[in-house]
């Protein structure tokens, strides 16, 4: 684990996450990477998440990453008790950040209105498939069928095959960017005076919608519907992936007129390098087949490793397809800081580090994802003043665990 003599930028706030699996817990562990206080509450079952995937001494090693820095507290949000508590730490919060389907929260007496009228300074945080509003909003919206509506699916693949889904749940990962990207808008709004609290409303597949770049304005200005090229990007040469002899591949962004140049120059077609017709972008998208043939052609004739030396020598950018081994050994990954290590029983395992990086104020992995429940008495104690007692009897409704 990192250590740093502040706080984060964010220490002071305050956050209580609601909803499990990716999109919610994601948006607290960024918040809670900068120094905010997260409050998580789970259901007695605990949030899916800490048994998903690759499981360790019966806890998922992405749950160590995923859970950093939170508190956490056992509440059944099933029970009128436990919806009583969730209201009086709402009531104690600057942010909550839930992600459950439209409607829930209104439905236990905890949607925006009912927790404006005791604490109006919230800033309350909705993650959904599509949205607090609109026709399809009631429908279920995992990340990958909003991929899939977003437009962001259709690009990601190759022609006259089926689309390919990054083995990611991106949808969710860029959803809680952008729900962090609104709570940080809307407490500056409330540093300056300008509201108070106020809902953010991120919906999965508008999230992904903010990615398509030109795709909205081509289609409407020119009737153009960008389809999917596979390794390359549509209108922009030569920026392709190319298999090398050792197998490998690497990436080649030569698109620059002069970087074109430079590349051409590099793997010993200089005739090319000079030709007019291939002297801005225009004419290489026209020849767009017999530059990426002759690319691939001298990639496949040399090791990954040369390759890669020869065109940085050449200042083209280039660089080689990582996987977490490659990542993991690489100089500049490790001193870049992009890996933490945290005590995990008796052992210890590495979780990402977050970004951005903040020179004066920067974030830090605290502890790794706590135990169910961990946190429960410290929680109702020092944030809500319960007494011994009054949690006893908590538990023995059933509400708190």
């Amino acid at each position: 684990m990192t250590e740093h003599n502040n706080p984060g930028p964010l220490a002071g706030i305050r956050v209580l996450e609601l909803g499990q699996l990716l999109a919610g817990p994601f948006t607290a562990s960024i918040l809670g990477y900068f120094g905010a206080e997260i409050i998580k509450v789970e259901p007695p079952e605990g949030d899916q998440i800490r048994r998903w995937r690759i499981v360790k001494d019966d806890t998922a090693l992405w749950w160590y990453s995923l859970g950093r820095n939170k508190k956490s507290i056992v509440i059944d949000l099933k029970s009128e008790e436990g919806r009583a508590l969730v209201k009086e730490l709402a009531n104690e919060c600057d942010v909550l950040i839930e992600n459950f389907r439209p409607g829930v929260m209104e439905n236990w007496g905890l949607g925006p209105e009912d927790l404006k009228a005791t604490n109006p300074e919230l800033i309350y945080t909705r993650i959904s498939g599509y949205g607090q509003t609109g026709p399809y909003s009631t429908k279920p919206g995992f990340a990958s069928v909003c991929e899939g509506i977003s437009g962001f699916r259709f690009l990601n693949g190759f022609p006259d095959e089926a689309p390919v889904r990054p083995n990611l749940s991106i949808g969710d990962s860029i959803a809680s960017l952008h729900a962090v990207i609104g709570i940080l808008m809307s407490l500056t709004a409330k540093l300056r005076n300008r509201a108070s609290g106020q809902v953010v409303d991120v919906a999965l597949y508008e999230s992904m919608f903010n990615l398509l770049e030109g795709v909205i304005p081509e289609y409407s200005g020119a009737g153009v519907i960008r389809q999917p090229s596979g390794t390359t990007v549509t209108g922009i040469v030569p920026t392709n992936t190319y298999r090398c002899e050792d197998g490998k591949f690497v990436v080649i962004g030569g698109n620059g007129d002069s970087i074109f140049k430079r590349l051409m120059i590099a793997i010993g077609r200089e005739d090319m390098a000079n030709d007019p017709e291939l002297a801005d972008n225009a004419g290489r998208v026209t020849h767009e087949r017999t530059i990426d043939k002759v690319l691939a052609s001298w990639c496949s004739s040399l090791p990954s490793k040369t390759v890669i030396a020869t065109l940085e020598e050449a200042r083209v950018p280039v660089g080689p397809i990582y996987n977490a081994e490659d990542m993991f050994k690489d100089p500049h990954f490790q001193a870049r800081g992009l890996f933490e290590e945290v005590p995990v029983g008796d052992d210890t395992i590495h979780i990402p580090a977050i970004t951005p990086k903040l020179s004066e104020t920067p974030g830090a992995t605290r502890w790794p994802g706590p135990k169910l429940g961990e946190h429960s008495d410290r929680v109702l104690k020092e944030v809500l003043g319960k007494s011994d007692s009054a949690i006893e009897s908590l538990r023995q409704t059933g509400a708190v665990r």
